[in-house]
């Protein structure tokens, strides 16, 4: 079966391509912040599915697209389910305010089409 083209393969595929240019031409310390970044999301004291809540919150109050795709693929991986996300949701709404209302529509599209197609992972 071939791959669907959706928003998160296309996001997944960008970033990967991204992430191998900087890390190219990262010295030290931009390698050791990414080392960072992933392990804070790892299981720890709070599981990998709450931090990936945690993250896609407040990225959505931030309003960084990117963060807000990443964080609703990871949340997908880990097992959110439909409703623990419309719950980060409204936390992000009532923290953030009506401006993150557009950045919830692109979400929810975004966790509509890995409910029907899956991750980019996922997808064969």
């Amino acid at each position: 079966m071939e791959k669907k083209d959706t928003t998160a393969s296309r996001f997944q595929k960008e970033r990967d391509e991204l992430n191998e240019t900087v890390l190219k031409y990262a010295g030290k310390n931009l390698k050791r912040f990414y080392s960072l970044d992933s392990a804070v999301y790892r299981d720890g004291a709070l599981p990998a599915k709450t931090k990936e809540l945690l993250g896609f919150t407040t990225s959505l109050v931030l309003r960084c697209d990117d963060c807000i795709l990443y964080h609703t693929i990871r949340c997908f991986e880990e097992g959110v389910s439909t409703e623990e996300l419309e719950e980060a949701v409204t936390i992000g709404l009532a923290v953030g305010g009506s401006i993150t209302i557009p950045h919830i529509r692109r979400a929810m599209k975004s966790w509509q089409e890995l409910v029907e197609h899956g991750t980019p992972d996922e997808v064969k």
